[in-house]
């Protein structure tokens, strides 16, 4: 793709389908993978979008609670059908099922809420953390490799990905540690709606989230015989921030067990503000040589 951003903001103009039966029915278009898979990502974001279609204005999404049901195929269009499940005086309720031939791959509950005042505190920004000018781009380290998976890393992505202490593409570098953390944004400027920064998050958020359980194992991502699949997907949106400026995003792994591995991150903006907060976790297994 030329331009990966124009490509992005694609897949997010949905299309609403005029259907109302007890749900609303949008469909919206599949980025290629050269896996072949729908990257989760994409789902996660589009089905903000698509149920954010149905609520009045001036009501932001705030959490998301999502399972991925099946791989999708990024060669075909997706079918999303919201079912308004609670409008209150502050809070809605949506739930979004994705659908391709007919069958669910990814099942969400979405809460939005009005603006509202209370309480406020956060877990603060971890200090002494290069900029994202002090870091390589993904384009930096991955664009002279000739891979399919590497050039769609390196030039196809919609955003700017900059590792903490050093990404695990290739190799994991120095002692396993259940830490990193990652600098990102859009590449371009984006439209000013609030409900697309909040979905372009969570498009973003599921780049990484699982690389600390990798680093934790000294794993790569190139390692032939790992085998990864996202399996649920959280996150909690607290303060608004734009998606096409800086965000420095903190990852964890508390725990992998099971041939499952959990990460749990934080998104902060340049100011120190906590953003958002986000957990999956993830089937990971690395086949026996």
């Amino acid at each position: 793709m030329s331009d990966p951003l124009a490509g992005f903001l694609t897949t997010l103009d949905l299309v609403d389908t005029g259907a109302r039966t007890s749900e609303d029915i949008f469909t919206g278009p599949s980025q290629w993978m050269p896996n072949g898979r729908v990257f989760g990502g994409q789902v996660l974001a589009q089905s903000i979008i698509a149920a954010a279609r149905t609520v009045d204005d001036g009501r932001s999404v705030h959490s998301l609670h999502g399972y991925f049901l099946r791989p999708g195929d990024a060669a075909k269009s997706i079918t999303f059908a919201v079912d308004r499940l609670h409008d209150g005086r502050s809070f809605s309720t949506r739930r979004t099922q994705a659908y391709q031939d007919g069958v669910p791959i990814l099942s969400a509950i979405l809460s939005f809420q009005t603006e509202d005042e209370g309480f406020d505190h956060q877990i603060d920004l971890p200090e002494d953390l290069p900029g994202p000018d002090e870091v390589p781009s993904a384009f930096d380290l991955l664009s002279k490799i000739d891979h399919p998976m590497a050039q769609t890393w390196a030039r196809e992505r919609a955003f700017d990905m900059r590792h903490i202490p050093d990404p695990v593409y290739l190799t994991v570098e120095g002692e396993p540690t259940p830490y990193q953390a990652v600098w990102i944004k859009a590449l371009g400027r984006l439209p000013d709606d609030p409900d697309l920064h909040r979905a372009s998050l969570a498009f973003a958020s599921d780049y990484s989230i699982l690389e600390p359980v990798l680093r934790r194992h000294g794993v790569p991502w190139a390692n032939p015989g790992l085998k990864m699949a996202s399996l649920d997907h959280a996150m909690w949106w607290h303060r608004f921030a734009r998606a096409d400026e800086w965000l420095l995003y903190t990852q964890e792994s508390p725990s992998a067990s099971g041939g499952r591995g959990l990460s749990l991150g934080r998104m902060y903006d340049l100011q120190g503000r906590l953003i958002a907060s986000v957990a999956q976790e993830g089937m990971v297994r690395l086949a026996r040589s």
